[in-house]
């Protein structure tokens, strides 16, 4: 029987769970809550990947305290030894008598597997309590683990009359400094963001992660490392002294013909991993990009791309999220548009869906989803 109570408890470890949006990749965001009744006696969230999980650290607050107690979990505990021992087995060992799972593991090869070795140890298991809201916690790790993609988002910054920037390549700033503060958060939920070689040469970005930029993230762990940066370069022309490139952490998809170049060379000298994937006419195979971005483990990738890329990416229907800020100005039409889509009548028309909206300081932020 699932009571308020119940709900209430596990809300609250969706609650802890998202204080490791910044800092768990490429694990999952888990939170846990160990309680008896209505009296919390421990509770954690996972926060870096090799560290403690979210289980052990409610465990070790509550103490022996937890032996008869019912533990909240937004996920199936693990029953596999990884980097750290399974929870599963620590949950059994401190004599939890009630586990209450919102969501299975969705790895198939281990999916369950926690949760059956709950129940032969003589734990009561309860599954299904705020399902949705802790799927939320996980999108790209969900779908990875189904589909082998990571979740995709598509973030774009565009004037009132659809711009991204003047016909001459000019647009700093379009939004304001809230606006370009969310998206240094987006970029921090991220494990990777890619983008085409036409913008490292236009604008020189970084795509990095800037703390100082981030500003009050609240109870949220500190991010402790930067995204994997992408760039989709068919023939290798991203410079050696791109601002991209420094730091490291970057991966190059080149055409397959391109590998054996002398420009493709020259950047793996500079310890830079370049991969080669098919193209086709209109762009990289956007699909097996995605493939191979989920084999290296990837679950939320971020799009900053200009209008080709972008639209390769709509136009194949990759796109799980749009996030689209949009500045009260006019650019003009002669602007550049925010996506290259080959659309010819109103029934070629994309439509989208809006799933959230709400002002970020002058600009209004949409985020939406294809219909």
């Amino acid at each position: 029987m699932i009571d308020v109570r119940d709900r209430t408890m596990m809300a609250r470890a969706v609650q802890l769970a998202w204080r490791g949006r910044y800092s768990t990749h490429p694990n999952p965001r888990v939170g846990c809550v160990i309680a008896r009744g209505d009296e919390i006696l421990g509770e954690g969230w996972h926060e870096r990947a090799g560290e403690a999980h979210a289980e052990i650290r409610a465990l070790s607050q509550a103490g022996p305290s937890a032996r008869g107690a019912t533990a909240y979990v937004t996920l199936e505990p693990c029953s596999h030894f990884g980097r750290t021992p399974p929870c599963a087995r620590a949950l059994i060992d401190a004599g939890v008598a009630h586990v209450f799972a919102a969501t299975k593991d969705p790895n198939p090869s281990v999916s369950g597997r926690g949760l059956e070795l709950l129940r032969d140890a003589g734990v009561q298991v309860t599954e299904g309590v705020l399902a949705e809201e802790a799927a939320r916690l996980n999108p790209g790790f969900m779908k990875r683990m189904n589909t082998g993609r990571p979740w995709v988002r598509l973030k774009m910054a565009a004037s009132l009359d659809g711009r991204t920037a003047m016909a001459s390549g000019e647009s700093q700033w379009i939004t304001g400094a809230e606006a370009r503060q969310d998206v240094q958060r987006l970029r921090a939920m991220s494990d990777a963001i890619v983008t085409g070689v036409g913008t490292v040469l236009a604008d020189d970005p970084s795509l990095t992660v800037r703390r100082e930029e981030l500003g009050d993230i609240g109870d949220a762990t500190e991010p402790s490392r930067q995204p994997l940066r992408v760039i989709a370069d068919r023939d290798a022309r991203t410079p050696a002294s791109a601002t991209i490139l420094k730091g490291g952490n970057v991966q190059v998809f080149c055409a397959s013909s391109t590998l054996a170049t002398a420009p493709a060379q020259d950047l793996a000298a500079l310890g830079i991993s370049i991969n080669g994937v098919a193209w086709k006419d209109n762009g990289i195979d956007v699909a097996e990009l995605l493939d191979s971005l989920g084999e290296l483990g990837i679950n939320e990738l971020l799009v900053e791309a200009g209008p080709t890329l972008a639209g390769t990416f709509i136009n194949e229907g990759l796109v799980d999220e749009l996030w689209l800020y949009q500045a009260p100005v006019f650019l003009g039409s002669t602007g550049r548009p925010t996506a290259h889509l080959p659309l010819e009548s109103m029934a070629d028309k994309v439509q989208w869906k809006v799933l959230d909206r709400r002002q970020v300081g002058e600009d209004q932020r949409l985020i939406l989803a294809r219909q």
